[in-house]
């Protein structure tokens, strides 16, 4: 399966889901349902805007170190989904000097 079509799945909030239950990673869950409950969303919720939040603002070296990891994972589908969240996760950047608000 190719990059493209792996994010396009985990963009859908039940199959992000279903892919973040399926890592087996009780406290990924347990982190994701706690930050999508302090904004609002549900935990598939969530993930499915980590990989629209990574697929928008990642950098280069952030795209390269996650197509790494997909490259060697047994699982690509969930190692892509994990990379995404842990970006989500990541405390939220500074605002730049110019003005412009951090990912958020």
């Amino acid at each position: 399966m190719l990059l493209g079509d792996v994010i396009a799945r985990l963009d859908d909030e039940v199959v992000a889901m279903e892919a973040l239950v399926g890592l087996g990673d009780l406290a990924l869950v347990t982190e994701v349902e706690a930050a999508a409950a302090r904004e609002g969303l549900t935990a598939g919720g969530f993930a499915a805007r980590a990989v629209s939040l990574f697929s928008a603002g990642a950098s280069d070296d952030d795209w390269v170190s996650l197509i790494g990891t997909i490259g060697r994972a047994e699982d690509p589908g969930g190692a892509c989904l994990k990379g995404m969240l842990a970006y989500a996760l990541r405390p939220a950047q500074a605002a730049p000097a110019c003005g412009h608000a951090g990912r958020g």
